[in-house]
């Protein structure tokens, strides 16, 4: 009884925390790739990778989001393997010194292409731009094969499995792979974190900028009613999102490994549909690009979902890759 006590305690301190650190997909833009991956995984990659993730190091905190309680198993392990997802954000929190200092890795949440737009309204790609890229992409690559690896350690392949759980949900967000350079911001907008959506001199949970707008899309779009929990909250909205965009017609998009291309198809959503003439700096988005942007999450989401599932069956169910999905 303690230990559940102690585990729930530690699961909700988490998740309050979490709540004040995003910087990619929320919590529940995470979950909702996650619960599509999981949904796509076979009983046999669904275990192995339970097993895995209950395999991680004590100080990681990963199993810690197993709870013992009445509900059935299977419900208790998808959840694990949801919540897993935002583990690499919950490692943020310095309160956890030594873990966080294990553990965080802020540059491995995104892979920016910086541009900017010509005189005619090109994009116009900056090759060797001297500010750092991010590591999303070959993070991505090295923990694909380390779970691959059979002399790997299992804790080890945790740490690794609850990585590519998070960022291949980052690398379809796709202001995690975008910076544009401005007159105003010569550095790059750090992935629209630096367009504003408030006035400029709004202070605090007032200030509102372009990255959030999109890392919250989902919650601002279809609240919980009435705080319901993610069993309640989150498989509708996954269910929703798999019936417009199903499994089945995306089968010829999946690219598994091709982590390089998922990047760069997020790059060319961002350069192209991100930053339409009618955004203005420092004013709310007019109407028709919040629907225009709630479609394209919906579709990036289901995407990253049925690619990580499909991964991951090849992993831990030795799946064939198709013609279609390479």
């Amino acid at each position: 009884m303690k230990n559940t006590l102690l585990k729930f305690s530690l699961l909700l301190t988490f998740n309050l925390v979490f709540a004040v650190t995003l910087s990619a997909w929320d919590d529940a833009g995470h979950k909702l790739t996650t619960y599509i991956a999981w949904e796509q995984m076979s009983p046999q990659a669904r275990e192995r990778a339970f097993k895995i993730l209950m395999s991680a190091p004590e100080d990681a905190h990963l199993s810690v989001f197993y709870l013992q309680d009445s509900r059935s198993a299977a419900v208790r392990q998808r959840e694990l393997f949801m919540l897993a997802s935002t583990w690499a954000d919950i490692v943020r929190d310095k309160d956890f010194k030594n873990r966080y200092e294990k553990y965080h890795k802020g540059d491995w949440h995104y892979a920016d292409t910086f541009w900017r737009v010509t005189a005619d309204g090109k994009v116009d790609i900056l090759k060797d731009f001297a500010e750092p890229k991010g590591k999303a992409v070959e993070q991505l690559f090295a923990f694909d094969k380390l779970l691959r690896d059979a002399n790997a350690s299992e804790a080890d392949k945790s740490i690794a499995l609850a990585w590519i759980l998070h960022l291949g949900g980052d690398i379809h967000q796709p202001l995690h792979t975008s910076a544009r350079v401005t007159e105003a911001e010569p550095k790059g907008d750090q992935g629209g974190n630096l367009f504003l959506l408030s006035p400029k001199d709004a202070k605090g949970d007032d200030r509102l900028n372009l990255h959030w707008f999109w890392d919250s899309i989902i919650r601002r779009n279809i609240p919980r009613v009435n705080d319901a929990c993610d069993s309640d909250y989150l498989p509708p909205i996954a269910q929703a999102m798999m019936k417009k965009y199903p499994a089945a017609k995306m089968q010829s998009r999946l690219k598994l490994g091709r982590f390089d291309e998922w990047q760069q198809e997020g790059f060319q959503i961002a350069s192209t549909k991100f930053y339409p003439t009618t955004l203005k700096f420092s004013e709310p988005p007019p109407d028709n690009y919040k629907k225009m942007a709630y479609e394209i999450a919906e579709e990036q989401i289901a995407l990253a979902g049925y690619r990580m599932g499909a991964m991951l069956n090849q992993i831990f169910d030795n799946r064939e890759i198709s013609k279609e999905q390479k």
